[in-house]
């Protein structure tokens, strides 16, 4: 073999097809801090419908759940309040013209309403925000991102993605446990306090909420584990059951799946405390971070409601190269 020509081949090579470097810190700050979340849609969304004098969508029956009103004719709404107002101003022959996105697609749609006492009824249920709790998994110490839940938030009625206009984490303090049992999952309880805002939130995705965390922050760091480093065996997960107190769990990895998008890893819980505090995995324990010989390789995202001592979870990995778009 020429020497000279296979050097001069393979600089040629990494020159137009150069190795993947990761953007993302291979230290972290570890989470498992439990995190009050609110999100303010971009419209109103539709979730559900009411009879209009003992019809349901007579006036606007291309209306769906799930659709985000941005508009009341050519006025531009983001809340309900904003809504109202706009119909009653607006209204033209008992109708208005509503804009609304539907699969990243604006769509405009004429909209009949009728007066009932002395008030114009849409005959729709509509939100325009949402608030619950979450786990925080990690914050990136240069970058200032953190990363929570590891899935979508989804709105409870019409099971879609929640847009995010604006939003926030927030101090949490976990107050009571619903217990999970088969086929039911349970739920943490908190009290929220709105005021002490760790951070915004500038996207709700498939692999959960990230933002800017603008508060102080314990400045020890935890290495990441790439997926090829986790193996099957024991592991920990860090979770508030109680108050603030952020604390160690075992739990036991019985599956890896490399090529899954957010159920890369299947657990069991072990920990006898936390099966009797919580009787498994629990809504509000999604983010809730797993450490596996000393370093970070994912998050808990959800419970197996058939057998809730066991639950999947993500890639750390994949959170970071999500969280890692956001950085400055």
């Amino acid at each position: 073999m020429n020497t000279k020509k296979f050097f001069i081949a393979f600089f040629i090579a990494v020159f137009l097809f150069p190795l993947q470097v990761l953007a993302y810190s291979n230290q972290v700050i570890l989470g498992g801090e439990s995190v009050g979340i609110h999100i303010e849609t971009p419209g109103v969304m539709v979730i559900g419908f009411y009879p209009v004098n003992g019809e349901y969508l007579k006036g606007n029956p291309e209306i769906k759940t799930g659709d985000l009103i941005t508009k009341v004719n050519n006025v531009s709404i983001t809340t309900i309040d904003e809504l109202t107002n706009a119909v009653e101003k607006e209204i033209q022959n008992n109708e208005v013209e509503l804009t609304v996105l539907r699969n990243n697609e604006e769509i405009k749609i004429s909209m009949a309403l009728e007066k009932v006492d002395g008030i114009y009824k849409t005959g729709l249920y509509v939100k325009d925000s949402i608030t619950g709790i979450g786990t925080l998994t990690y914050i990136d110490p240069e970058s200032k991102v953190y990363g929570a839940l590891g899935h979508e938030i989804l709105e409870s009625t019409t099971s879609e993605i929640v847009e995010v206009r604006t939003g926030s984490i927030f101090e949490s303090t976990i107050t009571s446990i619903n217990k999970s049992s088969t086929g039911i999952a349970g739920a943490k309880n908190a009290n929220f306090n709105y005021k002490n805002i760790y951070g915004n939130i500038l996207v709700n995705g498939t692999h959960g909420i990230y933002g800017i965390y603008d508060q102080d922050f314990d400045t020890t760091v935890i290495d990441i584990a790439n997926p090829n480093e986790i193996k099957i065996g024991k592991a920990s997960i860090y979770t508030v059951l109680d108050g603030q107190e952020k604390k160690e769990y075992e739990i036991e990895i019985t599956s890896i799946k490399e090529y899954s998008d957010v159920k890369n890893v299947t657990f069991e819980i072990t920990d006898p405390e936390l099966i009797e505090k919580t009787g498994g995995v629990v809504q509000g324990m999604s983010g809730s971070p797993i450490v596996q010989n000393n370093k970070l390789i994912g998050a808990v995202t959800h419970v197996i409601v058939d057998n809730p001592l066991t639950g999947y979870g993500i890639f750390i990995t994949t959170m970071l190269e999500t969280g890692d778009k956001y950085a400055e």
